[in-house]
């Protein structure tokens, strides 16, 4: 077997970092390695290669790997549009919408589509490092499952155990996980890892020590806690940010129910001169420089949200007093005049009026569209990358007025005839310093200083890949990888 995999005792227990992690460690010495996710729920996505969908962390794994993303990659993933119910994706393509209990009933279908993915990739790499979701100890979810062990029994691979030390109790996740499984899926576990620790290992080893002996498993290894590590979050929305200039570009976003594809923001998050706040419900809603309307996973929804919370009346005063407004993808759609969704896609069928700051108007269509696309902003003709992924079409005569001019012909988006307001359907457009720069000065930012985001996440792929060598087991884990020495 060429397939490692990596489970948590919790979310956010570190497995997405750790697969990246052992994907570039295993990069660099020139082993062929690929990230796999059998099932990923997460409302962050991105475009692959062969023109689908797949989950945000996998097309950085894939980035560790020296890959671009596929959608074998992650051939289930779902995105909630409501508290019980999501859209199902598979092999990149969107299939339906589910509640709970009728995907539940869909996941021997959804599996055959996880163990060819997973064939695939096995056929193609020497190595497939894969990654479970949760935790496998959600005993309600067991029956069917396909997204921890019940994939790793189907294709019988060895299974890594994570923990998250700094959320306090590690040693009872650890034993309790492993408690709740069968004695097959006990056996599977080949060892632990220990993520984020602070302070002397010394005085861990007592702990280390008995868990060894408690459980018969060893630790592979303790990764120290990195507050400075930036990578691109799975689902929840990371608001650390480094250390800012005295004099910063104030940026605020609205967290939406279903915000989708946050990470458009990370850019932002990172950059020196800007002091980005994401204002959650109930927050007071702060002066800004720039706002920004993010991605939405059910838009009318997530607009009605925005007005029951005063959005449209603090937008109207932010641009009365000067300050510079962009929509992005679902923002985008918001600033038009109406929102038709006919049938159905992201709730019960029917129209909202948008925040009618600019004339077009949008219809949502069964056929998402999906593209890495490139072009020039039309804010100093600066080169700018990203990805659509939008169900809607949207027409009208602000879309004379484009802001972006795409390299494929088409035009995208729509500036005003002020220049205060911008909207886009690209992802990902402040990755690109340039274009990030020109937007950055379109709000209001003076002598800005250019960061390259791509070069902060190769950084940082590097620096887990140094953990790795320094603070794991490495020729454990090149045996669990069915490498030799």
């Amino acid at each position: 077997m060429n397939s490692l995999m990596v489970q948590g005792t919790t979310s956010d227990a570190g497995k997405s970092t750790l697969v990246a992690a052992l994907c570039r460690w295993l990069q660099r010495q020139g082993v062929a390695v690929a990230p796999f996710k059998p099932q990923n729920m997460a409302l962050n996505s991105a475009v692959t290669a062969d023109g689908g969908e797949i989950g945000r962390a996998q097309a950085v794994q894939a980035q560790a790997c020296g890959l671009a993303p596929h959608t074998d990659m992650n051939p289930v993933l779902l995105k909630p549009n409501s508290d019980t119910g999501a859209q199902v994706i598979i092999h990149g393509r969107a299939i339906s919408s589910m509640e709970a209990a009728a995907y539940h009933g869909y996941k021997k279908v959804a599996m055959q589509a996880v163990l060819q993915s997973h064939q695939r990739l096995s056929a193609t790499y020497q190595v497939v490092m894969v990654e479970g979701a949760g935790s496998p100890a959600e005993i309600n979810l067991r029956a069917g499952d396909i997204a921890n062990m019940g994939f790793a029994e189907a294709v019988d691979c060895p299974v890594i155990l994570i923990a998250d030390i700094d959320r306090g109790g590690v040693f009872a996740h650890l034993v309790g996980t492993l408690e709740l499984l069968s004695e097959s899926e006990q056996a599977r576990v080949q060892g632990f890892v220990i993520n984020r620790f602070r302070g002397a290992l010394s005085l861990l080893q007592p702990g280390l020590d008995w868990l060894e002996q408690r459980t018969g498993k060893p630790v592979l290894g303790v990764l120290p806690y990195l507050s400075d590590l930036h990578l691109e979050a799975e689902d929840a929305i990371d608001t650390r940010q480094t250390p800012k200039a005295e004099r910063v570009l104030r940026v605020v976003v609205p967290v939406l129910p279903r915000i989708s594809n946050h990470t458009d923001f990370d850019p932002l998050r990172l950059h020196p001169q800007v002091d980005l706040q994401f204002v959650a419900p109930g927050q007071p809603i702060p002066p800004a420089d720039l706002v920004i309307l993010p991605g939405s996973k059910s838009v009318r929804a997530d607009l009605a949200f925005l007005r029951a919370n005063g959005w449209e009346e603090t937008l109207q005063r932010h641009l009365r007093y000067g300050g510079k407004l962009l929509g992005i993808c679902g923002g985008l759609q918001m600033l038009g005049r109406n929102l038709h969704d006919p049938l159905g896609l992201e709730g019960a069928a029917g129209s909202s009026p948008g925040f009618g700051l600019m004339e077009f108007d949008t219809v949502l269509a069964a056929e998402k569209q999906l593209r890495n696309v490139q072009g020039r902003l039309c804010l100093e003709d600066a080169p700018v990358s990203g990805y659509e992924i939008h169900a809607g079409v949207t027409s009208g005569p602000a879309l004379d007025s484009a802001a972006v001019r795409l390299s494929d012909g088409r035009s995208d988006g729509a500036q005003s005839v002020d220049g205060q307001i911008l909207g886009t359907y690209l992802h990902g457009l402040f990755e690109a310093p340039a274009a990030c720069s020109a937007l950055l000065r379109w709000a209001g930012l003076r002598d800005v200083q250019p960061v390259d985001y791509h070069a902060l996440r190769e950084r940082d792929l590097e620096r887990l890949a140094d953990l790795v060598e320094e603070h794991l087991d490495c020729l454990r884990l090149r045996e669990l990888c069915g490498l030799s020495g």
